[in-house]
């Protein structure tokens, strides 16, 4: 158990201080203050304290991510924190998270994922054109070797450049100088940011699928601290648990990670859980793409007691019914067999060694 950290308010009543762990930039400040909102909405008795720290990929800003080759870019200094005990709880971007967690860690809440799709942002003077429309050779800025080697295939009159930065730095960059025509970014941090308006077009599956995990906020906590995984755990959403859980299990499968491109789309309909999951060569000439479904009917009346120490791809959500999680985590296991039996390892080691080349 962390150290007790307690305030008395005017009343002299005592509270617990929970402290949060969040990165630096205005996007991720913006997501840890909607969580601990809700978490005080929920225990008006708590005191939460954030505390905020720059990682690693915050301070290398002039690498691709793909070529630092580091998997835990964004959370290493916050996992050190929780280690230390300095924090409690960690906010993260659950796209940020590996699908293996260091020993001691889980996640103990995912969030109602918000839109996980990618967005077009245009230079202003491309206002009201496409990506369709731009003219050729226009360059686009992306930071993700999923998204250039899906976009690349399906408009092939374009450039694609890297372009580094928090979203501001990214946007400020787009806007200020004439290096792009457009960037592409996800939806999510646009709307949580307040920049919607700057959303020119919404990429859709069959032009973009997304990274695993995007969208969605994760809370991360130490793995023995039952009280706080019992009081993040009211936070899950249980479609956003389940398809998350089988995107990070097809991923963990082809050992996939930021250095490849791998991208899924999801979606719960009728109790059926559908996953398509796919992977490509850099250039995007070469993929491998399939889809496949699992009933989720197991209903919410089922009175199964779930163990709280299993942690499905490094999620425990003890609320939601195991056997349930588990058809989750099959689905992507077996969308993963089934690309790998079609020759998706020679794609993504042939991607690996290409863009450790470059």
């Amino acid at each position: 158990m962390s150290e007790e950290a307690s305030s008395q308010d005017g009343n002299g009543k005592v509270s617990r201080v929970i402290r949060v762990g969040t990165r630096k930039s205005q996007l991720a400040r913006i997501q840890t203050d909607s969580v601990a909102e809700k978490l005080k909405e929920l225990y008006p008795d708590i005191h939460l304290e954030i505390v905020a720290m720059s990682t690693t990929g915050d301070k290398i800003l002039d690498t691709a991510l793909s070529k630092i080759g580091e998997k835990s870019l964004f959370t290493k200094e916050l996992e050190n924190a929780l280690e230390r005990n300095e924090v409690d709880l960690v906010v993260h971007s659950l796209k940020d998270l590996p699908t293996t967690l260091p020993p001691g860690f889980t996640i103990g809440a995912v969030l109602k994922r918000e839109n996980p799709h990618d967005a077009v942002v245009l230079h202003p003077s491309n206002a009201g054109k496409s990506l369709d429309t731009l003219p050729e050779n226009s360059v686009i800025g992306t930071s993700s070797l999923r998204r250039a080697a899906q976009l690349k295939k399906r408009f092939p009159h374009l450039d694609f450049k890297d372009i580094r930065g928090n979203l501001n730095t990214r946007l400020k960059k787009l806007d200020e100088k004439n290096d792009f025509a457009a960037i592409i970014l996800a939806a999510a941090g646009l709307r949580r940011m307040g920049w919607e308006s700057r959303i020119s077009q919404i990429l859709e599956p069959e032009d973009c699928m997304y990274a695993v995990g995007q969208g969605a906020l994760a809370v991360e906590v130490r793995a023995r601290d039952a009280d706080i995984l019992e009081m993040v755990s009211i936070l899950h959403d249980r479609d956003t648990v389940l398809r998350c859980i089988a995107e990070r299990a097809f991923l963990r499968r082809l050992e996939g990670g930021c250095s490849v491109p791998v991208a899924v789309h999801t979606q719960v309909k009728d109790s059926q859980l559908y996953l398509t999951g796919a992977v490509y060569s850099l250039d995007g000439s070469n993929s491998l793409k399939e889809t496949m479904q699992v009933s989720i009917a197991a209903g919410a009346q089922s009175s199964e007691k779930v163990d709280e120490q299993v942690q499905r791809v490094g999620v425990t959500a003890n609320k939601i019914p195991g056997a349930v999680q588990d058809e989750a985590e099959k689905l992507g296991i077996e969308l993963a067999d089934l690309l790998l039996s079609k020759g998706a390892k020679e794609i993504l080691t042939v991607a690996r060694q290409l863009n450790d080349a470059r």
